[in-house]
């Protein structure tokens, strides 16, 4: 399975040549490519053919496609979760449609993974077939008690098969992080199946949420992606220390990021 070229645990994009057309207009150069990418996953995803491989390779053509319209990716902390027997729950904070197309990239080839989505992407017009070949966790993001049993059934399932999950525990994305609405299923989870969590930390806005189109924002190859990834956290007691840790964990990341 092709992977990342990390180099102790980090990565970041290096030198591209990027084309005039690209300079001009990145998201037209950006949306044509991913566009071609999406189509041919999803019809090898409806005629099952679509394994984890092909998934990693499909969401590496996409960060390569951001990669050729000028957009710069920085990732660190890979090596917390590559060294780690076993699965782990990614808690992360959501910001753009980019980390649900990125993350495979980055974990996939490293550690087998799968997401917890909300169910309209399992209904998305053609993306849909995508995601319901990884087999995800689908909740209705309508009724907190349902969420939380199919979190914890589903989720449980997948973690004692040897699988990873993502979860964002934000009800949508959004540019600003609101520890007070970044909840704790997550946390309950690794705590149920005494799995450890690794906090992830992301800035992915070069990738905007669009008006009109949600997924179909500006791309703004002004702004750098980010990606870090912290040290394994183990739940103890009622994990309310370990949610604390994870939320200073990303805001700090955010702030300093800001800051460049």
């Amino acid at each position: 399975m092709e992977s990342l070229a990390y180099k102790n645990g980090s990565y970041k994009t290096g030198s591209c040549n990027i084309s005039l057309l690209s300079r001009a207009l990145p998201a037209f150069g950006f949306y044509r490519k991913v566009l071609s990418i999406v189509f041919k996953a999803s019809s090898k995803a409806k005629h099952s053919k679509y394994g984890d491989a092909e998934w990693a390779k499909s969401s590496l053509d996409i960060l390569h496609a951001l990669e050729s319209v000028g957009i710069k990716i920085e990732i660190t902390g890979v090596d917390n979760f590559n060294m780690l027997d076993g699965p782990c729950i990614f808690i992360a904070n959501h910001m753009s449609t980019l980390e649900t197309f990125i993350l495979p990239a980055i974990i996939e080839p490293l550690k087998d993974v799968t997401f917890v989505i909300k169910r309209s992407l399992i209904e998305y017009p053609v993306f849909k077939y995508v995601m319901r070949s990884r087999d995800p966790v689908v909740v209705g993001r309508t009724n907190p008690r349902d969420d939380l049993k199919a979190v914890f059934e589903g989720g449980a399932e997948i973690l004692k098969a040897g699988r990873s999950l993502i979860i964002f525990p934000q009800t949508t994305r959004t540019v600003f992080f609101d520890p007070a609405k970044f909840n704790t299923i997550g946390v309950k989870l690794a705590r149920k199946a005494d799995v450890p969590i690794i906090p992830t930390a992301l800035k992915t806005d070069a990738w905007g949420n669009g008006k009109l189109f949600k997924d179909f924002g500006k791309i703004d190859p002004s702004k750098t992606v980010h990606f870090a990834f912290g040290k394994p956290i183990r739940v103890k007691g009622r994990g309310v220390e370990e949610h604390n840790e994870i939320i200073e964990f990303i805001s700090s990341k955010l702030k300093e990021w800001a800051g460049q």
